[in-house]
């Protein structure tokens, strides 16, 4: 149900609800009058009521009050329930005065003052109802533009993620075709699976967990066929549950700095150790590698980290827990994340 129907029917039930209380409050009319003056006495009181609230909400408010306009707001109130006042009062001495008669003492101050108050009353609640509505409808819109900024977002980040990747791999391939490497055909089936898992799976919000990992070893052995026996090269994962899923494209960024700023500025002795586990609900990834002891990890334009930062800022919120240690010739990173 939209949210001008949800309004339109919690206004009817507040109206029904109105309607009902002055029912039983002048049911006493059935005995000293008839039913044609009952009904004609509630409906025309809450008639009256209708209207000063539909002003109020459709006219005063835009008008005046929204517009910080506080005089004319007060005064166009006072007014309208000035003008309920002597109609609705002026409607009371008849009916009590002269159709109920002496069955009732007509007091036409006591009247003025109890459909003053009383007015004043159901305007205060008919405005409060007004406000509270108001202000659902603006945290609905909030949630909602939250959520199209949050999945805008990811899409960007995603969409920053694979060009860079991409660019990295292709490099590699170029390499090998250049050596006319046997290797070759391996790295392009390999890619061809990472490519079909980029273009399909990718675009999902969550992905089963499995997929990521395999799309994140054939990282791996792309990397490991292009440094051969130079560098120690470990990727080890624990037992994942086939319903375990996570945001795709997570755990790229930080194998893919490891490479890059790690192991592709050592010429001898390098070394990358990866292990992922599951502990329940709970995902610990830890990326180790060696690195030139001159060489500092808080490179220039680090797309690849910096992204993984603002997403997991955005789907996991309060869920996860990046660290980053820079020590003199290794890097580690440590990442948990709540799934």
């Amino acid at each position: 149900m939209k949210l001008f129907d949800k309004k339109t029917a919690i206004y009817g039930a507040y109206w029904i609800l109105v309607t009902g209380f002055f029912l039983y409050e002048k049911k006493y009319l059935l005995y000293k009058a008839n039913l044609p003056y009952f009904f004609a006495c509630v409906g025309v009181r809450v008639g009256l009521l209708i209207i000063i609230a539909y002003l109020n909400l459709h006219i005063f408010l835009p008008k005046y009050l929204a517009k910080k306009r506080y005089g004319a707001y007060v005064s166009a109130i006072l007014f309208s329930v000035l003008t309920y006042l002597v109609i609705q009062s002026l409607y009371d001495y008849y009916l009590y005065g002269y159709i109920v008669g002496p069955l009732y003492n007509s007091n036409m101050w006591e009247s003025v003052s109890y459909n003053f108050f009383s007015t004043l009353w159901y305007l205060a609640l008919m405005l409060a109802l007004k406000l509270s509505l108001d202000w659902y409808g603006q945290q609905l819109l909030i949630q909602r533009i939250t959520v199209e900024k949050l999945h805008a977002e990811v899409d960007f980040l995603r969409a920053q993620v694979n060009p860079h990747f991409l660019f990295n791999i292709l490099n590699n391939l170029y390499a090998l075709t250049l050596k006319k490497s046997e290797l070759a055909p391996d790295v392009v089936l390999k890619l061809s699976s990472m490519m079909e898992y980029m273009l399909y799976d990718s675009n999902d919000e969550k992905v089963p967990l499995t997929k990521e990992l395999e799309y994140l070893n054939n990282y791996v052995e792309l990397e490991r066929l292009r440094f051969g026996a130079s560098a120690v090269i470990t990727f080890n994962t624990g037992q994942v549950g086939p319903g375990q899923k996570i945001a795709p494209l997570l755990l790229l960024p930080l194998v893919e700095n490891a490479f890059k700023h790690g192991l592709s500025k050592q010429t001898a002795d390098s070394a990358l150790h990866i292990s992922i586990s599951l502990h329940g609900d709970t995902l610990m990834a830890q990326v180790e590698n060696t690195k030139p002891a001159l060489v500092s990890s808080q490179y220039k334009g680090g797309i690849g980290l910096n992204n993984l930062r603002k997403r997991l800022e955005l789907l996991y919120q309060g869920r996860h827990d990046l660290q980053l240690q820079d020590q003199v010739t290794t890097y580690k990173a440590t990442l948990r994340i709540e799934l």
